[in-house]
């Protein structure tokens, strides 16, 4: 297990899921950037926050800080990571985030769990594909982002989830949303009209594009 410090968050990450390249992003500070400046740029004291995909729980924890834990929810779908963002948190004083395991699917999703394959490192986690090898897939519960939204009504929702972010769009989102943050993925996307139809939906349940807290492949989506 090797600790890294990012803006005085400490994490933990097992030296096996680590590359040179990710060990220098978490040496350097640069690890999930964008995301962390979005967080300290957009989330205000008491507001509740849903974090879609977890890593290794560093935007929760930040999150956390700012929001209070107890209005925090991070989605983690592999479970090879749970034990790793729950001591975490701890680490960082956010042992009360609410940590759940699943993967989040869109509104018209029928099924009770769904095929997740589990990379050897971490970020490359994501929902099965045919060509995925069957050692490295497990069945995860599925959570549709409607029931997630209409449960917990977080006020800022953030999300890295390696493409599945394309599903999650189909119908409007409620108002209790103020903030969108998400990592887009086109080389994982079935139509190059993926982004357009997120941002039309988007801009359709009331929220516009936040060009503060953008940057690069992170659109940001903010109601005003």
């Amino acid at each position: 297990m090797e600790c890294f410090d990012l803006q005085g968050v400490t994490l933990g990450c097992p030296s096996a899921q680590l590359t040179d390249k990710i060990r220098g992003k978490l040496l350097s500070g640069e690890y999930e950037g964008s995301e962390a400046r979005a967080v300290q740029l957009r989330v205000k004291a008491g507001q509740r926050v849903l974090e879609l995909g977890a890593g290794l729980g560093y935007i929760g924890a930040l999150a956390a800080r700012i929001a209070g834990a107890g209005n925090v929810t991070s989605v983690e779908a592999n479970p090879d990571m749970l034990e790793i963002i729950r001591a975490n948190y701890a680490r960082n004083g956010a042992g009360e985030i609410d940590l759940r395991h699943g993967a989040v699917v869109g509104q018209d999703y029928e099924g009770a769990t769904l095929a997740f394959t589990r990379a050897r490192q971490f970020w490359a986690s994501r929902i099965a594909q045919a060509e995925d090898d069957g050692d490295t897939v497990v069945e995860v519960p599925a959570l549709r982002i409607d029931a997630l939204l209409a449960e917990l009504r977080p006020n800022f929702v953030i999300m890295d989830i390696e493409g599945a972010e394309q599903y999650l769009f189909s119908r409007k989102w409620p108002r209790c949303v103020k903030h969108v943050v998400i990592e887009l993925h086109p080389k994982q996307y079935e139509s190059t009209q993926v982004i357009k139809e997120i941002v039309d939906m988007l801009s359709r349940s009331g929220l516009t594009y936040d060009p503060v807290a953008s940057r690069g492949t992170l659109l940001a989506l903010r109601r005003v």
